[in-house]
């Protein structure tokens, strides 16, 4: 079978699961033949389907995300590694980053709470000139990720620097210091919330959930941000997209002044704090 008539066949066994079927069976192609998914398209469609394909598409068709199949995602434009340590960056993430470079475009120091696999800190690294950062995670498994990942953009321990913490535990911000910008990605799903099956059977549900209002890690982070922030600093936290006015008024509740920005689908999903 061609790799062609492979992914045809893949993508009308993966339509019961994804979506996103023929982009699923390209994406896993590509990974199986060693090339980038264009490369793929424009030169690979007759040769022969790779034998391991069929088991990696089995994979899909369990609801295994296409992301922890291949080890990579994409954020802002570059290839991130993940594992099922971390949790998969979403587009939705990145406007965290938009709202950086618009709202804290000459930031030199750099927090990211909760970074998982890295993506904020190493984006934030990579686009704002001569920052540097601390990333916080309380999984070592995480902090291996992420800290890989600065290094294969060319990061190196000075520019970052990847701690073991956790925001419930007393002290845990000893020693820090104070930044000029604060990232943040925590916990929001409700503990009741009912999530497709890509999610909650594969992703850390330490990282999804956060009490019956999905509102627990935000109710601990934000009244200890003062310390941690320089006088001009800028504290940008992701929410769910229902989750604005609750959380703006725990930020408010604690003498912040709030403003929301939008993802590209105009849903609520990110709230900046000065």
């Amino acid at each position: 079978m061609s790799v062609a008539e492979a992914i045809r066949a893949a993508t009308a066994k993966l339509e019961a699961t994804s979506d996103t079927a023929r982009l699923d069976a390209e994406l896993l192609m590509a990974h199986a033949l060693g090339v980038s998914r264009s490369e793929m398209l424009l030169r690979h469609m007759r040769d022969n389907a790779p034998e391991p394909y069929d088991g990696l598409v089995k994979r899909r068709a369990s609801h295994e995300p296409v992301a922890y199949i291949t080890g990579t995602q994409e954020f802002y434009g570059r290839s991130l590694a993940v594992t099922p340590d971390t949790l998969i960056p979403r587009g939705d993430t990145e406007t965290l980053i938009d709202v950086t470079l618009e709202m804290a475009p000459n930031a030199k120091r750099v927090l990211d709470l909760g970074t998982g696999s890295g993506a904020l800190i190493v984006t934030a690294l990579l686009e704002l000139e001569g920052a540097s950062g601390v990333a916080i995670d309380c999984s070592v498994a995480a902090l291996n990720v992420a800290e890989a990942n600065a290094r294969t953009f060319g990061i190196d321990g000075q520019e970052a620097q990847f701690c073991l913490g956790d925001w419930t535990k007393p002290d845990w911000s000893e020693g820090l210091g104070t930044f000029d910008l604060i990232l943040s990605n925590p916990p929001y799903v409700e503990d009741d919330a009912k999530l497709e099956q890509d999610v909650g059977a594969f992703e850390p549900t330490d990282a999804l959930f956060a009490g019956p209002e999905g509102l627990d890690d935000y109710r601990i982070i934000i009244p200890q941000l003062r310390g941690l922030m320089t006088h001009d600093a800028v504290a940008i936290f992701e929410i769910g997209h229902t989750q604005a006015p609750a959380v703006t008024q725990i930020a408010q509740d604690h003498g912040f002044v709030v403003t929301t920005r939008k993802d590209l689908a105009q849903r609520p999903r990110a709230l900046v704090l000065r």
